[in-house]
């Protein structure tokens, strides 16, 4: 008979190998979609513009998308609802403050002031629809509603901005603006790795800290959260090495839109999510605290400097550890 050490020494194992495997799939697939999503957008006649603002802003989204789909509806609608908050909040903590400490981001009026009050109204109707303990399927609707203002918004305004350079993650190449194979191929074998890697991280994210006795939602909004947000981080930091400062600034605003409105908004509808307690009176303020913070970093100076960095990671750092029991 095998000790219950061992055996919980090998399920650790697994577990282990499952989490940076999903991992690994993630960030591929997140990478694989963005390519070939704008290679075909731009094949159909969809301008760069256009492009940057709504189809590669979106598919940074898609791990969230995918993880919060297979955690909530497979195993605890806590995974799911964590997942959207802890990606939040490490979008601004951890990606927007480690991108700060590389290079001091400038801060793009446009970006504040056109998308910051979208973020901040995102987080305020998440908060007051999870009022009541419960988001149904009529928050939801609602969530893809404002979801879809957001996106109108943005391609109206991308309109004016067709002749703007696009950074170099988004940058897009299509010889004769017809859609290939190749293209096609690319974009099944992206949603393969985001599917793949959602199982791989919800199963072995789970399955190692339960483990070790912490709750779903502590999984969430940590593990689970940092997992999916690597994307936007890696991102991010490139476009900071590279001085493409409103890039950074712009993933992660326009990321932490759509979590709420496009996840969160089609998860509801697909599977009601119940919202305890604590979510109502410690997660959704620390969001909401990060999500103001973040916004008037950008309106009262013309840049976010490594100091203010400093400050995000330290607070997320802190967040993370208040959770610990």
């Amino acid at each position: 008979m095998i000790p219950l050490q061992a055996l919980a020494s090998s399920l650790v194992s697994v577990d282990t190998i499952y989490l940076v495997g999903g991992i690994l799939l993630l960030y591929l697939g997140a990478e694989l979609l963005v390519d070939s999503a704008s290679s075909l957008a731009v094949g159909y006649g969809i301008n760069p513009a256009t492009v940057g603002v709504t189809i590669v802003a979106f598919s940074t989204t898609a791990p969230e998308l995918f993880v919060s789909m297979v955690g909530g509806i497979g195993i605890s609608g806590d995974i799911g609802l964590g997942n959207i908050i802890g990606s939040n909040i490490a979008n601004i903590g951890l990606v927007l403050g480690a991108s700060a400490m590389v290079s001091p981001l400038s801060v793009d009026s446009k970006i504040l002031w056109r998308h910051g009050p979208f973020m901040l109204a995102a987080a305020v109707l998440l908060i007051v629809l999870g009022s009541d303990g419960r988001l149904g399927q009529f928050d939801g609707v609602g969530l893809l509603a404002l979801l879809a203002v957001f996106t109108g918004y943005m391609i109206y305004n991308s309109w004016s901005a067709d002749e703007e350079v696009l950074p170099d993650e988004m940058q897009v190449e299509s010889d004769e603006g017809s859609v290939s194979a190749r293209q096609l191929a690319v974009l099944a074998g992206a949603g393969l790795c985001l599917l793949g890697g959602s199982v791989g991280l919800v199963q072995g994210g789970t399955g190692l800290l339960r483990s070790f006795g912490f709750g779903d939602l502590f999984i969430g909004i940590t593990i689970i959260a940092f997992g999916t947000s690597l994307p936007e981080l890696a991102t991010s930091l490139v476009s900071s090495l590279r001085d493409e400062a409103e890039f950074s600034i712009g993933n992660v605003v326009g990321s932490n839109i759509y979590n709420v409105l496009a996840v969160i908004g089609l998860l509801a509808v697909v599977n009601p999510l119940s919202v305890n307690t604590s979510v109502q009176t410690f997660h959704f303020p620390v969001m909401i605290a990060f999500t103001v913070g973040a916004i008037a970093l950008m309106a009262l100076g013309r840049d976010i400097s490594r100091p203010s960095g400093v400050a995000l990671v330290a607070a997320y750092g802190g967040f993370v550890y208040f959770l610990l029991p």
